[in-house]
């Protein structure tokens, strides 16, 4: 199941277009169109969001990468020592090994920065951003299949992936306890769909209870969403640091940290939201005053 695909859609020269990048930009521009359409709802322009994204994007992949590489990845020859090896490797994003956490603190820093110097209403856009978020994410973790990484430990279930034998990390590249048959878990795959479940909850709350939310609500939203898959999948990592001796690492503190922290402030923004209806519902009503004489209704006799 899932035959490996060429990396390269085509090449012309040493100019070779990777289904990677490709798959990475569609799930940008499917964010960006989506934050896009909120902003022009909150009555700002759209325009700004595409001007943003040059930004905040580079910031991003900067971060994103970086994360992966000095916290993330395993320590090792397979792994961080590569790196120090070869420095130049750092810079090969094509080759895999961006990490979402890296590219959302570079990024926020980036966007809190352009929103200050453009005088914008930061809460609107991180909002229609934190909106669009999970599609483009859940269109990108389909380059890690391509790239056949984030995968997990073996696996018997029908929707095993099988991974070549160069993309294979120790001790899965010892063919004889791990033959070529052996499947591993699609861990890109089970962050895909929770994902795009993600965007369809998000979004439908984000219509349903408009009058409800308060600007910042939507990012609270998935800064509960995404942590709290991503804390379960982390334990079915294969190509991540641990803490010694035990099944967590960063990735669990930082999951844990937004989910909890984002949950407390979205319940105090509107602990109290509903008290002004409900004093405005418990005001006494004012009983018109009594017609006049004249206008008063004649008594039977």
């Amino acid at each position: 199941m899932y035959p490996p695909v060429d990396p390269i859609l085509f090449q012309i020269g040493p100019l070779a277009v990777r289904w990677y990048g490709i798959l990475i930009m569609a799930g940008v521009l499917a964010a960006s169109w989506v934050a896009a359409r909120y902003v022009a709802r909150k009555g700002e322009d759209p325009n700004n969001i595409w001007d943003m994204l040059l930004w905040v994007l580079i910031p991003g992949l900067l971060g994103a990468r970086l994360w992966y590489v000095f916290i993330q990845s395993p320590r090792g020859p397979e792994g961080f020592d590569r790196y120090l090896q070869d420095p130049g490797s750092i810079f090969r994003v094509w080759e895999g090994g961006l990490h979402i956490f890296g590219g959302a603190i570079f990024g926020l820093l980036a966007l809190i920065v352009y929103v200050r110097v453009r005088k914008l209403p930061a809460l609107v856009y991180l909002d229609g951003i934190c909106l669009g978020l999970p599609l483009g994410q859940a269109i990108g973790r389909q380059a890690n299949f391509i790239n056949q990484e984030l995968y997990g430990p073996p696996t018997t279930l029908p929707w095993g992936l099988v991974i070549d034998p160069q993309h294979r990390i120790p001790p899965y590249n010892d063919y004889a306890l791990y033959p070529e048959t052996t499947r591993f878990h699609p861990l890109f795959l089970y962050e895909s769909l929770w994902n795009f479940l993600g965007f369809g909850v998000i979004y439908w709350v984000a219509q349903r209870f408009a009058h409800r939310l308060r600007d910042g609500d939507i990012m609270l939203m998935y800064l509960i969403w995404y942590p709290l898959g991503r804390y379960w999948i982390e334990f079915l990592r294969t190509d991540s640091w641990f803490f010694p001796g035990t099944p967590f690492n960063v990735v669990h503190l930082v999951s844990a940290a937004s989910v909890i922290g984002a949950a407390i402030a979205l319940y105090m923004r509107h602990r109290n939201y509903q008290a002004p209806l409900a004093k405005q519902e418990e005001k006494p009503i004012v009983e018109e005053p009594p017609p006049a004489d004249g206008d008063a209704e004649q008594q039977p006799a």
